[in-house]
């Protein structure tokens, strides 16, 4: 038996988590994964950082409203798909965009898979060989899963079996949409740390209050 438990995230979970949510997906983070052994011991398999899942059409403009303002589009380097469900498991690194070994095992995808809701275990079985080969598969009923890590260095080889984001582009990213709808985000009352943090940011540099 494998089940997730949640706990408090750290910081640069927390900035990835923002970015996500900018970008129209709702996130569960820092899940440990523990695993039920045959004598009842229970131990850590790993932590989940991300799990992320975004609907078609989140944030989508009609082209006719030409007086909507203040929609923030998704970053186009995270290469969102508007017209699929997506689902992004990833890892969360300070140093390198990489994934542990751990994140890498099939005990970990399937539960990560089954905590977004009930796959079948063939179904199950071919996403996740697909993950492993490449970091991305597609499910029968047309839904994109993805394997990500998030970092602040790229990864040490150059062509990982996974997709990756480094922190500096999601930084530019978050920025840039505030900065863009700056008439409405300078008068924002945020709970989001990283968003507050950066419009507080955006103030000072701009001298206002």
């Amino acid at each position: 038996m494998v089940f997730l438990v949640s706990r408090d995230m750290d910081t640069a979970v927390a900035l990835v988590q923002s970015y996500l949510y900018m970008n129209g997906f709702f996130t569960v983070t820092e899940y440990p994964v523990w695993e039920t052994m045959d004598d009842g011991e229970i131990r850590t398999v790993t932590d989940v950082d991300m799990l992320a899942v975004r609907f078609p059409g989140a944030g989508r403009v009609d082209p006719s409203d030409h007086e909507r303002q203040g929609v923030v589009r998704p970053d186009p380097a995270l290469d969102v798909d508007p017209d699929r469900i997506e689902l992004i498991i990833a890892e969360v690194k300070e140093g390198r965009a990489e994934l542990n070994q751990a994140a890498r095992s099939r005990e970990v995808l399937h539960a990560a898979l089954h905590r977004f809701g009930y796959v079948a275990e063939d179904e199950a079985d071919e996403l996740m060989a697909q993950l492993l080969a490449g970091g991305e598969a597609i499910h029968p009923n047309g839904v994109r899963v993805r394997l990500m890590s998030f970092g602040s260095r790229p990864p040490h080889e150059s062509s990982p079996a996974h997709q990756w984001l480094l922190m500096g582009q999601i930084v530019t990213y978050i920025r840039k949409a505030l900065t863009e709808n700056w008439f409405a985000a300078r008068a924002l009352q945020s709970k989001d740390p990283v968003i507050s943090q950066m419009i507080l940011v955006e103030k000072a540099i701009r001298g206002e209050t």
